[in-house]
């Protein structure tokens, strides 16, 4: 008779976070979705287009300044990228020379679990979102960007 009343309860927590879950994700999905708009030039643009749909008319003088702040957007973050390796960097390097051999072994642990999470991510994403990363590595003639460090390709 108890057996019921148990299952009942862990059935229904059961639901209850599976449903908190789903919630979560579409909550963090919708509130994040402005922010990818402006990764790559390509969605900078698609970004705006959805927002203000504009005429045809219209669309000719946007597509102008679209293209320059684009262009402004896209060398910022390729900047910035590179600033935050070189600092990173020289930060690890100032770093490592103050610790100890088995620090260093547990802060080489640490980036081995974070390039694996990496690499699950990543195979969790699937091919939409490898296709748009792809997007991001190229310029807006279509031939791959020399600058930045190369992408790791996951088998």
């Amino acid at each position: 008779m108890k057996a019921k009343p148990i299952i009942v309860i862990i059935v229904t927590l059961i639901i209850g976070f599976i449903l908190g879950m789903l919630t979560s994700a579409q909550i963090r999905f919708h509130k994040l979705k402005p922010v990818r708009v402006y990764f790559s030039e390509e969605r900078f643009r698609s970004g705006f287009y959805e927002t203000i749909q504009p005429d045809e008319q219209q669309k000719a003088k946007i597509d102008l300044v679209l293209n320059k702040y684009a262009k402004i957007n896209s060398d910022l973050q390729n900047t910035f990228r590179k600033d935050l390796d070189v600092t990173m960097k020289a930060f690890r390097k100032e770093l490592e020379t103050n610790l100890t051999k088995e620090q260093l072994a547990r802060l080489k642990e640490m980036d081995d679990r974070r390039q694996e999470m990496i690499r699950q991510n990543r195979r969790n994403r699937g091919e939409n979102d490898t296709l748009q990363r792809n997007d991001r590595q190229r310029s807006s003639d279509g031939r791959t960007r020399p600058d930045g460090p190369p992408r790791q390709r996951v088998p």
